[in-house]
């Protein structure tokens, strides 16, 4: 901490300003001593007003001494724990007691017949509830729950559908073995709940989608919708599904192919239903991912906020945090190429939704949280733009290369008037301007319209293509420019040309 004149500037994210020090009971300061344990840590100052200002304490000394004993006496386990003392420029002293986030939780506040656990919400601190405490617990034993393991037996049940994704997907060949290095089953041949969530008959009940379309901006008359309930693998297929039947892809007929306009990124909302479907909260019974399709935005909500907050907070996209709720789910996913490791996932949806054609800086996707529900709203790039604004994007001429003299070549010399005859040598975009692209040509266009980092291997297995057929017909396209390469081979993204 710092004292500037006679005011405390606090530099940790939870802290409490307490005048004096409370003893009996001393719960009105020792549930924040465990709600700082339970969480990520966090400081109590004593000597100093709910407004900042260091009043001092009468004898720091003994008050840090009272303090130390108290927790030891109270606190189950005892917190990391250190106190420090600050004075101020006329000599008041003020004691920051700094408390370690913990490892082995839940941290136990005892008095009496009292044994209770507290958790952060914003700045108070409140008694943990079941739910809370089941996850607490999990913590301080090291486990997740995708990672514990269930009664059900590896011989009563199939991976068909895994196998058959990690087959395409990865371009390896499924082996069982892969079941134990996963984490999907144990040597002595149980399930894990991650296990249960991957196998062909899901008996879990909580792994469900909710997809609604809506009429107009509002929860008012519904479209469509419909409930998905399988294993996480369906979940996402039927989910993306939904969504690719109730959104809508205008197109328009340009001189040599067409067009598409989506209103969202392919690969956004894939990560958008991975990303619900990986960190959602699966102790939570009563809730279920929810996707909610309206003109102007999709919003897909899951049990398991990040936030301490009740209320909803919008979250700062780069102090988002990558802990991985279900590591083992997440693990599986990452080998099937779904997402990377490193946790970018939210960056993407928001990178692959500004690379669209009609993307504004207003339709940016954002995040929010509460105590409960993790939050991802991408909004529809084309609101706002009707059929007639969006055939004139679409029918926004390429440039015209530059002339040049030098591209002049003479066809005939010594005609009658003593003039030659000359034709400009144009390059092949504008040679075959106005000949239309084949299927495959434009089933490609369509594919990096949508999905603009798509890979070359991906194009292959999306249009059951050799890489010479697509590695050919992406050199044409981009020969014609129709397409460019931004960006290095790897890390880069390709860009229809649409507008000079």
């Amino acid at each position: 901490m710092k004292i500037a004149g006679n005011k405390l500037i606090v530099e940790c994210s939870a802290y409490d300003f307490k005048e004096e020090l409370e003893k009996d009971p001393p719960e009105s300061w020792m549930k924040s001593v465990s709600a700082f344990a339970d969480g990520e840590g966090g400081a109590l100052y004593y000597g100093v007003a709910n407004d900042g200002t260091v009043i001092g304490l009468a004898d720091p000394q003994d008050t840090a001494d009272n303090i130390s004993q108290l927790i030891k006496d109270h606190m189950d386990p005892v917190p990391v724990f250190t106190l420090s003392p600050e004075t101020t420029d006329d000599g008041k002293v003020a004691l920051e007691v700094k408390v370690a986030a913990g490892g082995q939780t839940p941290y136990y506040y005892v008095w009496k017949k009292k044994r209770i656990a507290f958790v952060r919400m914003g700045n108070e601190s409140v008694a943990a509830d079941s739910h809370q405490l089941f996850n607490l617990v999990l913590k301080g034993s090291n486990r997740s729950w995708d990672s514990l393991v269930s009664n059900e037996l590896r011989s009563k049940h199939t991976f068909n559908m895994l196998e058959r994704e990690y087959n395409l997907r990865s371009g390896a060949k499924w082996e069982e073995n892969l079941l134990n290095s996963f984490g999907l089953v144990t040597d002595d041949g149980h399930l894990t709940n991650a296990g249960l969530l991957f196998v062909d008959q899901c008996p879990i009940k909580q792994s469900r989608v909710y997809c609604t379309r809506w009429e107009g901006l509002d929860k008012n008359d519904t479209i469509n919708d419909d409930e998905f309930q399988g294993n996480l693998l369906y979940n996402l297929k039927m989910a993306k599904n939904f969504i690719k039947a109730n959104t809508a892809v205008p197109w328009f007929k340009l001189p040599d192919y067409r067009l598409n306009l989506p209103e969202y990124s392919e690969r956004a909302i894939e990560e958008m239903c991975v990303n619900h479907l990986i960190h959602r909260d699966y102790t939570e019974l009563g809730a279920e991912v929810a996707v909610n399709i309206y003109d102007d935005r999709i919003e897909t909500t899951s049990p398991g906020g990040i936030a301490d907050s009740f209320n909803l907070v919008r979250l700062e996209l780069l102090k988002v945090s990558s802990k991985r709720r279900n590591p083992i789910i997440a693990e599986v996913f990452a080998q099937l190429e779904y997402m990377e490791k490193r946790g970018s996932g939210l960056r993407k949806i928001v990178s692959e939704t500004s690379i669209l054609p009609t993307y504004k800086d207003n339709r940016q996707p954002y995040f929010d949280s509460s105590r409960s529900f993790f939050y991802t709203t991408i909004p529809n790039v084309n609101y706002g733009m009707d059929r007639a604004a969006l055939e004139s994007f679409a029918n926004s001429k390429r440039p015209e290369p530059e002339y040049r003299p030098e591209d002049e070549i003479v066809l005939s010399k010594n005609r009658p008037d003593g003039k030659d005859t000359t034709q400009r040598n144009r390059p092949e975009v504008v040679k075959t301007a106005q000949t239309k692209v084949g299927k495959t040509a434009q089933s490609i266009i369509d594919i990096l319209v949508s999905n603009p980092h798509c890979t070359r291997a991906e194009l292959c297995f999306k249009l059951s293509k050799s890489d010479g057929t697509i590695k050919e017909h992406l050199a044409r396209l981009q020969e014609r420019g129709i397409i460019k390469r931004v960006g290095p081979d790897f890390g880069g993204y390709w860009k229809v040309l649409i507008r000079p």
